[in-house]
């Protein structure tokens, strides 16, 4: 019954983002233009430090955008919840025999799946950007991609749940998620950050989603992902991360009051 109920939550918001074309537009083609700008432009003027002489800023920003990717298809997905709850169908769905954890659960699938699937499509420019991409360290990147995106999505739900407007939802995504991410390792490596940057970092859980994603994508090569944490480590950290935000996320609709 429960798995019922959260998949037909979950395939209602993929029916909704397919009949809204721009949020197609804006989760996908932003980030892939901040690569495309960010790489080109800091490409000449920066060199990521401890990553091998070879290795091109574009490289090296390719995983980040893959992570914002995710997390836009997080904000547009989430944002949704502000919505219905204005239009009285979260209200109509919370006096059904429904718990409010499922509900979560159902809202968090339908977000995780419509980012996987946007980031999956960026995967797939990966030799574009000169990174060689094999079968095995594709399935493993999209494995940690559904993570990270589950991740995102019910910290997104645990913000949206809370908050009663669209612009209010926007200011604190934009204060919370967007720091998380130039704090990851996406935007600029770990090593050479000065101490305090640095142990901010660590203590960012996204940190080592993303450090995990990039291990991935140079599976045959592992030298090219440059110096960073334990594999293993970070995938642990990374599901972690994921429990957690769906915890979070539970418990935030558990309390919400929804008028």
């Amino acid at each position: 019954m429960i798995a019922l109920q959260a998949g037909t939550l979950c395939s209602r918001e993929i029916v909704r983002f397919v009949r809204q074309r721009s949020r197609v537009t804006g989760a996908l083609l932003q980030p892939l233009v901040f690569w495309l700008l960010l790489g080109a432009g800091l490409g000449a003027s920066f060199k990521p430090s401890g990553m091998p002489g070879h290795v091109t800023y574009a490289q090296y920003f390719y995983p980040g955008t893959m992570v914002l990717v995710l997390l836009f298809s997080a904000i547009f997905s989430t944002i949704s919840t502000v919505e219905d709850r204005k239009t009285g169908f979260l209200q109509g769905v919370l006096v059904a025999p429904i718990s409010r954890n499922t509900i979560v659960l159902g809202q968090a699938l339908g977000g995780a799946v419509l980012a996987l699937v946007q980031g999956a499509i960026f995967l797939a420019l990966a030799p574009l950007a000169g990174i060689p991409l094999s079968f095995a360290a594709a399935i493993i990147t999209i494995a940690l991609m559904a993570i990270v995106a589950f991740a995102l999505t019910n910290i997104g739900l645990a913000i949206a749940w809370r908050i009663d407007s669209t612009q209010g939802f926007h200011a604190i995504m934009n204060l919370i998620l967007l720091p998380m991410w130039m704090l990851s390792g996406a935007f600029f490596p770990l090593s050479g950050a000065p101490v305090w940057l640095e142990w901010t970092m660590r203590l960012n859980p996204l940190t080592y989603a993303m450090s995990a994603i990039r291990q991935s994508l140079y599976l045959a090569q592992p030298a090219l992902a440059g110096p960073t944490p334990a594999f293993g480590r970070s995938v642990l950290i990374a599901i972690a991360f994921a429990a957690f935000a769906y915890l979070l996320a539970t418990r935030t609709a558990r309390h919400a009051v929804v008028a």
